[in-house]
């Protein structure tokens, strides 16, 4: 496994959308134990092929050793539930600078593993938050837009501060 660079915000390709993934084959696991090898590193608990400069919908979500690594080829959400969680998001494109982000509990959702299999399946709570966020980026939505303007801007300037210290 290989350790690779993590685009930093405002990199301009974590606003671009990834294109689905269409070969399944050694490469793309090549790939995925790369992003499981950087996001441990970083350390963080989900990354996609967008966050290392590769536009592929490609995810990958450890939430811990116990829970096991999930990875996620072109996933997207297919139902959502009408009641909402708040939760501390982040990014490994943004190191060390969370805030509160209110997204749907409960999802169903659909996905193809590193084999192309289509799967379909339900997550709610932490590892529903967990997958919105890394579809967002797939999406080329960066979490920060998840935040209303005030909050956005107020980080963004926390942050633009810690990049020229």
């Amino acid at each position: 496994m290989t350790r690779l660079k993590i685009l930093t915000y405002p990199d301009p390709l974590l606003n671009q959308p990834c294109r689905p993934v269409t070969t399944f084959d050694d490469d793309l696991r090549t790939l995925a134990d790369d992003l499981l090898e950087t996001m441990r590193a970083a350390p963080g608990v989900g990354i996609t092929a967008a966050h290392v400069g590769t536009l592929l919908r490609l995810a990958v979500i450890e939430l811990s050793p116990e829970d096991g690594v999930r990875i996620y080829a072109n996933p997207e959400v297919l139902v959502s539930s009408e009641e909402t969680m708040r939760h501390m998001e982040g990014s490994v494109s943004m190191p060390g600078f969370t805030d509160e982000v209110e997204r749907p509990q409960q999802i169903r959702f659909r996905y193809q593993d590193l084999d192309g299999v289509p799967h379909e399946e339900d997550a709610e709570g932490f590892l529903s938050i967990c997958i919105q966020h890394e579809i967002d980026q797939l999406d080329g939505i960066f979490w920060l837009k998840r935040l209303s303007r005030l909050k956005r801007e107020r980080l963004v300037r926390k942050w633009e501060k810690s990049a020229r210290s």
